[in-house]
């Protein structure tokens, strides 16, 4: 029979990870269910400059995680590939189900993070991965020399731009508004630079291509008026989407109270359901930064260390 574990954690970004710690090094058994990559989104990210105690130079997200999960492990977290597909969240204990193995747990913390979302324009399904991408520090590099486009006005989207003169001839950024919604340091190094520039209250409506991406379609949203982008040389275009996230939440639909597909806690990340708990990305919350999916997790641990002594 699987291990009945206090405590399991769904997914292994800095929400789910700083959950392993805590939870570890509180002596509860700890258990961290991951699909994919460790570090979620964060991972993705080529350059870390506002996580307390990050290296001031070449801190990525990739190697920040890589030291939070040691840091778990350390502590007696163990982790595990699980492609989850079913959870029963109700009951004195939790099991959450993949094809050919149920995990048990006296408790649960929920972590499953957020993924870029999606433009909803024609073609965008089409190139994708032939010239649409979601994240720059994977593909950035394939566009070394050409010209290429972000969608999208917030942190990530110039951070991402930024990201990308290392590689591009010239980077291009189309944002709906008139104005960027990134803070003010990231604005100011992208005006800054030689290699980025705008195009300003126009949204990508469709994209046209062969083999690969070859030309964008951009609305204006001052008079509706189409004009069209085209590959020089009849070569590939690149775009990189970054216009929010859709939490990773479908398999929690009528299990816990969502918002807007976000899962719903106190401040103490206490869901709908007793003894389950959510942290990071997925959770209903105005501000989704790896420190505080840190801080989520580390709450949530403490708060499912305490739902188990009341149990007791």
């Amino acid at each position: 029979m699987e291990q009945i574990y206090d405590l399991m954690i769904l997914g292994a970004g800095p929400a789910g990870l700083a959950a392993g710690l805590y939870g570890a090094r509180a002596g509860l058994s700890t258990l961290i269910l991951e699909k994919g990559t460790d570090g979620g989104q964060a991972v993705l990210t080529d350059r870390v400059e506002n996580y307390p105690g990050a290296m001031l130079e070449d801190e990525t997200g990739y190697s920040l995680t890589e030291r939070m999960l040691a840091q778990a492990e350390a502590f007696g977290a163990v982790r595990k590939n699980a492609e989850i597909q079913s959870v029963q969240l109700d009951g004195d204990i939790k099991i959450l189900a993949g094809s050919s193995v149920e995990y048990q747990a006296r408790t649960v913390i929920l972590a499953t993070g957020a993924s870029p979302r999606r433009l909803g324009c024609p073609g965008e399904e089409a190139f994708t991965g032939r010239g649409v991408s979601y994240c720059a520090t994977c593909d950035g590099a394939f566009f070394r020399g050409r010209e290429v486009f972000v969608a999208g006005g917030g942190d990530s989207a110039v951070e991402e731009a930024l990201f990308l003169t290392r590689f591009a001839r010239k980077v291009t950024i189309i944002h709906r508004r008139d104005q960027l919604r990134a803070v003010k340091t990231l604005q100011d190094r992208a005006f800054a630079h030689e290699k980025i520039d705008f195009i300003w209250d126009s949204t990508v409506e469709a994209l046209e291509g062969q083999e690969a991406l070859q030309t964008i379609r951009l609305r204006s949203k001052k008079n509706g008026e189409i004009r069209s982008i085209t590959a020089e040389d009849g070569g590939m275009l690149g775009l990189f989407v970054f216009v929010g996230l859709t939490p990773n939440t479908q398999i929690f639909e009528g299990k816990l109270e969502l918002e807007k597909g976000y899962v719903k806690t106190d401040e103490n990340m206490r869901t709908s359901v007793p003894g389950v708990f959510a942290a990071g990305d997925l959770r209903v919350k105005s501000l989704r930064q790896i420190i505080t999916a840190a801080a989520d997790g580390a709450i949530a641990a403490m708060e499912a260390q305490r739902y188990l002594e009341t149990a007791e």
